[in-house]
């Protein structure tokens, strides 16, 4: 089983190389690393030549943002399984992708997702945040739930059949498309009670409470457009009392 894994970037020479030293560490037998650059100046193509050996694809242009990087990514995908580990992001242990692996060895399974932890920018062996997700129920995504999306996995052929990431949604696509597949198309997913990453503090979303505000407006949008009975009071609640819980939850 080939499992193409998706890392897009642009200046982050800082922290690539330890997504690429984590992926390379796998010790799942068949996969295929894809980078995809915005066309950066701060030597992360140097990096990747000099510490990427493992790296299958590598694109180095410019883009229209992260989620058409992304889209750039499955396209060149050729593997059965499709996912994604950003920039700021690494496996915590080698045994991540041969334990997705096993859950969709499956056939009937179609997506899985696990666990994620924030960690500090300065000292990664710092848990600031934990990120444990849970079997998905219909109707959660308008409870302001959904699975961290670096931990997200689906066969290739999901994206086939119902779509890329929608570029409309500037900061919130990954939310959108994962409630189009669950939600929406119903495939049969799988949680993995599992940690699966590692994520830096100061991503994109989570920069400012002005990106909060944009990412939730978005949200709130992409469930409407899927005829979902989306209400603001119902979602807002409960988004904060599920994030609330992720400061003090040290799942062993």
């Amino acid at each position: 089983m080939k499992i193409s894994i998706i890392t897009v970037c642009y200046n982050s020479v800082a922290t690539l190389g330890d997504t690429l030293a984590s992926v390379a560490a796998q010790d799942h037998p068949d996969v295929e690393h894809i980078v995809i650059d915005g066309g950066s100046t701060d030597g992360t193509q140097a990096l990747v030549e000099r510490e990427g050996g493992h790296v299958k694809v590598f694109v180095s242009e410019p883009d229209k943002g992260i989620y058409d990087a992304m889209n750039k990514g499955i396209r060149r995908a050729t593997g059965d399984i499709v996912g994604f580990i950003n920039a700021d992001d690494f496996y915590p242990s080698p045994d991540v992708l041969s334990s997705v692996a096993g859950v969709f060895e499956d056939p009937g399974i179609e997506v899985c997702y696990g666990d994620l932890c924030y960690v500090r920018q300065d000292d990664t062996s710092r848990i600031v945040r934990y990120w444990q997700s849970s079997d998905f129920r219909p109707g959660l995504f308008l409870r302001g739930w959904c699975p961290p999306h670096p931990t997200f996995f689906a066969r290739r052929e999901v994206y086939a059949r119902h779509g890329l990431f929608d570029l409309r949604y500037r900061i919130a696509a990954d939310v959108e498309i994962m409630s189009r597949f669950l939600e929406v198309a119903r495939v049969r997913a799988r949680y993995l009670p599992k940690l699966l990453v590692k994520m830096r503090m100061g991503g994109t979303t989570n920069r400012s409470l002005g990106n909060i505000w944009r990412q939730n407006r978005e949200i709130a949008d992409a469930l409407k457009s899927h005829g979902l009975p989306f209400s603001l009071p119902r979602f807002a609640l409960s988004k904060v009392l599920s994030r609330g819980r992720q400061f003090v939850a040290r799942p062993d």
